[in-house]
């Protein structure tokens, strides 16, 4: 770059690319392009599956949303922030992250057209953000209400979140499992429903069918009793939790034992024993007849243990210690000397049982369990972990419209009134913002488009008839994705959460809005900001508008 008296200026490295202007932004936008188009036949019960492996040949077959994208190795910066609207709508809500995915894509190529026609990025952000706030006013009037109690309209949540995964052929059960689950965990706080997701565990087992699928008023633990001669079962249970080690305390500092005799040795060796004696004494005198370690157990005090016959698992990890304390009501105890019965929590049994060829531990019949535990059955590993995933989808899709309190209809008919009002609305607002606002509404009808076309019907047909539907009122008319004909689906059980509507519409367009402000990249080096279209893209890249180790997905 010329400086002063014609001399060269380098404030960038030889080795930083850099692209600027429109062909930064037609680059930005065709990356998250590739992205949603990748995601977009996953979509709706129709939707189809993909198969992810990884370097080291790690399979997974899934058409989660967020899943797809996790497990994709995107280099492209665009494209890595369509993986933060999937995640924040994962975190937020718990569903809809291939809808927020998509949405976001289509956004992204309406404002490509409005760039065509010489409309400037900052008018066409303007006009989405009012046609996002308008979206989510009109979110608010059509909604339903539903509380804790509503188990019938909370189970057609929950059938909608797990419809097209491999867990449809037993919806009805894995939705009653998934309500009850969300109930069970649920707290009203000054008018308004808390539920922690977390205290929800999912505990996987291959083998059996998914009908085996169970849920646990307790904590399930992948882990077995440290003894043979401990029991295997214990009915009415006081449980002790510690996060210390029943072991003797090594000293912090390095010492050395000069022993002379062997009395010496006889001598010390007692000694250690009869600190383990006094610890498994405190844990019995306090009334433990199970006790459950986040850290070792010694030998010696397995066997003071299990001449007790109290049950002891050790290694239990610090998130399920707190589920226990939870389930239980136990405290969590730091120093075995001052263990006390008070400190102990309850459970109507604790038993071992063998699950798939594994042996894990059902800590269940908790009075007022506030945490609870499901046990994940299928014929295959990558059946387990599908189901696995239709129910954490299940879980916050219910979760999401209890703490909401609200409710809309799927299969489009939310999308397709959405883009009603919003036309109505751009009318009023007049000037170039009127086409983005327009522009907003035509990505928003992506949704039924691809539900039809995923389902093999045409998708102007079907979104001509959804749109005469909801223009005579029919604000809940959405599409049957069996018969391709447009349907009042609320009444027929496709209900979703308020949030997971709302969540999508603020993700994705406030990440399409972040992506058509950028007209400079600049990259340090290692970025070959051509590889969308040729050249050597690095690993992960996406040549050709595809993805690496995605052939075929496209």
């Amino acid at each position: 770059m010329p400086g002063l008296g014609g001399q060269p200026v380098f404030i960038m490295s030889e080795d930083a690319e850099r692209q600027t202007g429109e062909d930064a932004q037609e680059n930005n936008i065709d990356a998250c392009k590739s992205v949603a188009k990748a995601v977009r036949t996953t979509l709706g019960p129709k939707g189809m599956d993909k198969m992810m492996v990884d370097s080291v040949g790690d399979l997974v077959v899934t058409n989660d949303g967020v899943t797809i994208l996790e497990e994709m190795d995107l280099q492209h910066p665009a494209a890595q922030m369509m993986v933060e609207v999937a995640q924040t709508q994962e975190e937020e809500v718990g569903d809809g992250t291939t809808t927020a995915v998509v949405l976001a894509g289509e956004l992204l190529k309406q404002a490509e057209d409005l760039l065509d026609q010489e409309i400037h990025p900052t008018v066409i952000t303007k006009g989405y953000r009012k046609a996002r706030e308008k979206s989510t006013e009109v979110l608010d009037d059509i909604s339903e209400d539903v509380n804790l109690g509503d188990d019938d309209i909370l189970q057609r949540v929950a059938m909608t979140a797990m419809t097209g995964k491999s867990a449809e052929s037993a919806r009805d059960y894995l939705a009653e499992i998934g309500v009850e689950a969300v109930n069970q965990v649920a707290e009203e706080r000054e008018d308004r429903i808390v539920i922690d997701r977390k205290s929800i565990k999912l505990e996987k087992s291959e083998g059996g069918s998914v009908e085996e699928t169970e849920l646990v008023q307790g904590v399930i633990l992948d882990k077995e009793k440290v003894h043979g001669d401990m029991p295997d079962h214990v009915e009415d249970v006081d449980i002790a939790l510690l996060n210390s080690p029943i072991e003797v305390k090594e000293t912090e500092t390095d010492a050395e034992i000069n022993i002379s005799d062997p009395g010496q040795m006889k001598n010390f060796v007692e000694q250690e024993e009869e600190q383990l004696k006094e610890m498994v004494e405190a844990i019995d005198s306090a009334g433990a007849d199970v006790v459950l370690c986040q850290k070792g157990i010694d030998d010696m005090a397995q066997h003071y243990l299990a001449k007790k016959e109290i049950l002891a698992i050790r290694r239990v990890s610090t998130s399920d210690l707190k589920k226990l304390s939870n389930a239980t009501g136990a405290s969590t105890v730091t120093n075995i000397k001052d263990i006390t019965n008070s400190d102990l929590g309850n459970a109507g049994s604790v038993r071992q049982r063998k699950v798939g060829g594994n042996t894990m531990t059902f800590v269940q019949d908790c009075p007022e369990a506030e945490s609870v535990s499901i046990l994940v059955r299928g014929g295959t590993e990558h059946v387990v972990d599908e189901i696995e995933r239709a129910m954490e989808d299940a879980i916050g899709g219910v979760s999401s419209g209890l703490r909401n309190g609200q409710v809309v209809g799927g299969g489009g008919a939310t999308e397709v009134e959405l883009a009603q009002e919003l036309r109505d609305y751009a009318d009023s607002v007049g000037g170039r913002e009127q086409l983005a606002i327009n522009a907003f509404a035509d990505a928003l009808e992506v949704v039924p488009r691809t539900l039809a076309e995923n389902a093999g019907f045409d998708p102007i047909d079907t979104l001509v008839d959804l749109r005469n539907k909801h223009d005579s009122g029919d604000t809940w008319s959405g599409i049957d994705v069996t018969s391709g004909k447009s349907e009042k689906l609320f009444d027929k059980g496709v209900v979703e959460p308020k949030q997971t509507k709302t969540q999508a519409v603020q993700s994705a367009s406030e990440a399409s809005e972040m992506i058509l402000r950028i007209d400079d990249v600049i990259s340090a080096s290692g970025f070959d900001s051509e590889g969308e279209t040729g050249g050597g893209p690095p690993s992960g890249g996406m040549p050709g508008g595809g993805m690496g180790g995605m052939g075929g997905m496209m």
